[in-house]
């Protein structure tokens, strides 16, 4: 691929969002994931894309200690934008491993891809190499996102239901999940007119089911419309509260809690 011109690059990725590209060219990017750690392409990404995101869409975070520090986990977010991967990943500690369309990886940006912890899922096909590629970062002990809704929202709004691939790799592995939801970010190009939304990212408890071997295609989807939920439990309290609204009720809850132990102690 790297040989060809763009006009011939585009045509081997296909139409209608299948790569026809074979599944072999892919296969180095795998082999890098599943084998080495991010390097320092993840770090200055990272940095540059997290003073974006504040500076000009005043990002913030809300509950980000509810991702484990260390070991397995998924994390799931909705996908309103292509700059989610940054929103997600730029405020917490641990390198997020990212599942990517498979027509990202085309010279030069592949280098970075590839280098900053990002694997291909191959567009249009079966690509069983990606959930490998997952499991494997997750037997390593690695953060995998994934997001629940497969592709990127057109109309900014969350999808009916999610895709049962985020169910399959949750049971396949028995890591903990962590539901995100990611609101604002379906305005972000809007700052070609001079607006820049205010986004907001906030974690939700981990959740874990049973591994399962081989699950059915009806457990994946059980569990990912589970997951599925508390994504939307989250996105509605951050569209009917505000930012600062669901602080506030956050706040009031850990409040309540504390004066439940203090009066369990007491008794």
């Amino acid at each position: 691929m790297a040989g060809l011109k763009r006009s011939e690059q585009l045509a081997a990725m296909g139409t209608g969002g299948r790569d026809e590209r074979p599944a072999e060219d892919f296969a180095v990017f795998h082999e890098r994931s599943r084998t080495t750690q991010p390097n320092f392409a993840y770090e200055v990404v990272r940095v540059l894309t997290g003073l974006w995101a504040v500076t000009f869409f005043r990002t913030r975070t809300i509950s980000s200690d509810k991702v484990p520090q260390s070991g397995a986990v998924i994390l799931a977010p909705n996908h309103g934008s292509f700059m989610d991967h940054f929103f997600l990943a730029a405020f917490i500690r641990r390198k997020v491993r990212f599942m990517a369309k498979s027509q990202l990886f085309q010279p030069p940006l592949q280098y970075v891809y590839s280098h900053g912890g990002v694997f291909p899922l191959r567009r249009g096909h079966r690509d069983e190499e990606a959930f490998i590629t997952a499991r494997t970062i997750l037997e390593h002990e690695g953060a995998v996102a994934m997001y629940c809704e497969g592709g990127r929202s057109r109309d900014g709004t969350l999808s009916q239901r999610p895709k049962p691939g985020i169910g399959k790799l949750a049971l396949q592995t028995g890591a903990p999940v962590v539901p995100v939801a990611i609101h604002g970010s379906a305005k972000v190009r809007n700052w070609r007119r001079g607006q820049f939304p205010k986004v907001t990212v906030q974690y939700g408890d981990p959740i874990r089911w049973e591994r399962v071997e081989d699950p059915t295609r009806d457990q994946q989807m059980a569990v990912a419309e589970e997951i599925f939920g508390e994504i939307k439990v989250l996105y509605s309290g951050l569209e009917t509260l505000g930012r600062k609204g669901v602080l506030q009720r956050l706040r009031e809850q850990r409040r309540l809690e504390r004066r439940g132990k203090n009066h369990t102690a007491t008794a």
